[in-house]
């Protein structure tokens, strides 16, 4: 009996992944095995880089709070050390936010906790 591969379902995958490379340069887009080893290794950075990019936002987060703080005074340590004998709860992201879109709600913050 003949020897069945099942060609539909591997060129279906295949032509899944060599889509998925589409944009990419030189052989990467359109040589199979290439394209495979391409598209695993995107996947590894995507993975790690979801990691980095909450690390990033919060040390952005981090410079402008201190920025902002050192404008009314105060460091950043000083300041979040403040925040929590207060018994203020506000995440980094949101005071971030109001240091740089709402200077006087920031600044009315700090008044509070000095």
């Amino acid at each position: 009996m003949p020897r069945s591969v099942n060609h539909v379902a591997s060129r279906a995958r295949r032509k899944k992944v060599l889509k998925l490379t589409r944009g990419y340069i030189g052989a990467r887009k359109n040589v199979w095995t290439v394209a495979k080893n391409t598209w695993e290794k995107g996947l590894t950075y995507a993975y790690r880089d979801r990691k980095n990019k909450k690390r990033n936002f919060r040390a952005l987060w981090i410079q402008r709070i201190n920025a902002a703080a050192r404008l009314e005074g105060m460091s950043y340590s000083k300041l979040m050390g403040a925040l929590h004998k207060a018994g203020i709860e506000m995440n980094r992201k949101a005071l971030a936010d109001l240091a740089m879109n709402e200077p006087k709600a920031f600044k009315a913050i700090v008044d509070k906790v000095k």
